[in-house]
């Protein structure tokens, strides 16, 4: 049993590790968000590790992040960053990754596609409703400027980390047998 849960942690350790790196590739806007890996490194995390862990991970990651560590975007941290303009973001993922675990497992296309239009508004809601209060913008007009022109992006990012995760499960599930 000990070892399953220090397999465990490592497990929740590394994929917050895997979040600080692709946050930290990033190409800032003049919107003032940057186009970054997080929601590729946030769904890979849910898909790999499952609600529980997955949400644990980004939990780390956030922690680490808030005491000044700079692990978000554009090499920052601090407590700050999770009220500022890109803030909602950040908690938005939190639901992100939960949603992520729970829709690994559905075999419904119908499902997933339900669950990743979730996920993504869970993302892009936090984010977009922090952005229009910093900002002293309307939600609408937050929305066009903070989360519509990244979209796609973030559906290609979301598809592209389930095909990995896939591959991910399948090869730790032959190095266990």
């Amino acid at each position: 049993m000990k070892s399953k849960s220090i397999q465990s942690m490592t497990k929740i350790a590394m994929f917050a590790a895997i979040i600080a790196v692709c946050s930290l590739i990033s190409i800032p806007l003049p919107s003032g968000i940057p186009v970054t890996l997080q929601t590729f490194a946030i769904a890979l995390t849910g898909f790999v590790l499952g609600w529980k862990d997955g949400t644990i991970s980004v939990a780390v990651y956030l922690a680490i992040g808030a005491v000044g560590v700079p692990v978000f975007s554009g090499f920052t941290g601090g407590f700050a960053k999770l009220f500022g303009v890109t803030g909602g973001y950040l908690w938005g993922f939190l639901g992100m990754v939960a949603l992520c675990g729970a829709a690994v497992n559905k075999s419904r296309i119908l499902t997933g596609i339900l669950s990743v239009v979730g996920l993504l508004v869970c993302c892009h809601g936090f984010g977009a409703l922090q952005f229009a209060f910093v900002s002293g913008s309307s939600p609408v007009e937050a929305f066009m400027i903070a989360s519509a022109p990244y979209l796609i992006k973030d559906i290609a990012s979301v598809a592209v980390a389930y095909m990995i995760a896939i591959a991910l499960k399948r090869a730790m599930s032959l190095r266990r047998a």
